[in-house]
């Protein structure tokens, strides 16, 4: 069995390893990390020989921890990491570059119809007849996202929404509410067959695959990193949050995984607190008193037009795991027209938790 994970803010670890009666055998550890002294190597392959092969991350781990020489050093490697390569292997999970990823980056849309496309080409790919897709979206209008279970009442002001003709809709996953302005904001989604993530928990699956916006974000000169649970942050403040959904297959096989993030390119601050009720709680946790902190946006950070950002994230993404141009097909968006219209346009879907 075989299994990779890249370690984020890290290198890769690969693992290969055989199973005979219920226990890990024949483990061998590799990777481009860096590793002192070198029989720390030999230590890590020893306490995960032997290993019950339903032995948890963490378990994995702590085997790991207690079998390594004294004053060993890692760089760009954790036993979590190394923990999480095994179950992988073991999950027979996939890898990016195991699919042929189509980009949709089509015109502006409808907030709703955004929210109904997210659904149906994800469930395209859990069903199989779609391949792996990133759809970077353009805005048609100015909107309040809510989360899925996120009470409407409580995070959003009525008056301020209607005095800045902005609508509010809800979207499938969780997470917090996102303030959204053409021109000012690029959103991204990936839907990805459940495989590439098997072996990881909910919490690492986020910044798995966050890493690739990482690395496209470090290349415009942006030293960013994952803040469990959903956040992309910088020195400067937060820039994006992600939000997941996932959808099981017809007839109930393997399914597919929604991730999608809104990152700030550029921020009305003002306008979003007469919009959003932020609350005091709600900031307790992010280190700031002022929401006017919580967010820097990326056109102060890059000095790059929008366009130019997106061009290169997409460039990040087509040189990493290859992206071919595609579009959404027109049974696909007939479906996402009639979802838009009977659920996420309808009272009832956006006000589910008043």
């Amino acid at each position: 069995m075989h299994g990779e994970y890249k370690v984020p803010g890290g290198k890769l670890v690969v693992v290969d390893l055989d199973v005979e009666d219920g226990a890990l055998r024949h483990t061998r550890v590799a990777g481009d990390f860096f590793l002192e002294p070198d029989e720390a190597l030999d230590a890590i392959n020893g306490a995960l020989d032997g290993a019950p092969a339903d032995t948890d991350t963490a378990g994995l781990a702590a085997r790991i921890e207690a079998a390594l020489p004294e004053g060993t050093v890692m760089y760009g490697l954790t036993s979590d990491g190394i923990g999480v390569a095994v179950r992988r292997a073991l999950a027979h999970a996939t890898d990016w570059t195991d699919y042929d990823w189509q980009l949709v980056h089509e015109g502006p849309q409808a907030p709703a119809l955004h929210m109904a496309l997210d659904e149906v080409i994800t469930q395209e790919v859990a069903a199989g007849r779609r391949p792996p897709t990133l759809r970077v979206w353009e805005w048609g209008a100015p909107s309040v996202i809510i989360g899925s279970f996120q009470s409407l009442a409580n995070e959003v002001d009525p008056e301020g929404a209607a005095r800045h003709g902005i609508d509010v809709v809800r979207r499938i996953s969780g997470g917090g509410a996102m303030f959204v302005e053409p021109g000012n904001t690029i959103t991204y989604s990936l839907s990805v067959p459940e495989a590439l993530v098997q072996g990881l928990s909910f919490q690492d699956s986020y910044a798995y695959l966050d890493d690739w916006v990482l690395g496209a974000l470090a290349d415009m000169g942006i030293k960013a990193w994952y803040q469990p649970l959903n956040d992309i942050a910088t020195d400067a403040g937060k820039i994006a949050g992600a939000a997941q959904k996932r959808m099981v297959a017809p007839g109930g096989g393997p399914g597919a995984v929604l991730h999608h993030v809104t990152m700030s390119y550029d921020i009305d601050a003002d306008k979003m607190l007469e919009v959003l009720r932020i609350g005091k709680e709600k900031l307790s946790d992010k280190g700031t008193k002022s929401a006017k902190k919580r967010v820097d946006p990326l056109r102060r950070q890059t000095g790059l037009p929008r366009e130019a950002v997106i061009e290169r994230m997409i460039d990040s993404f087509r040189g990493r795991y290859g992206l071919t141009d595609g579009k959404v097909t027109d049974e696909e968006l007939a479906r996402a027209r009639d979802l838009a219209a009977t659920k996420f346009s309808s009272p009832e879907w956006t006000a589910r938790v008043p």
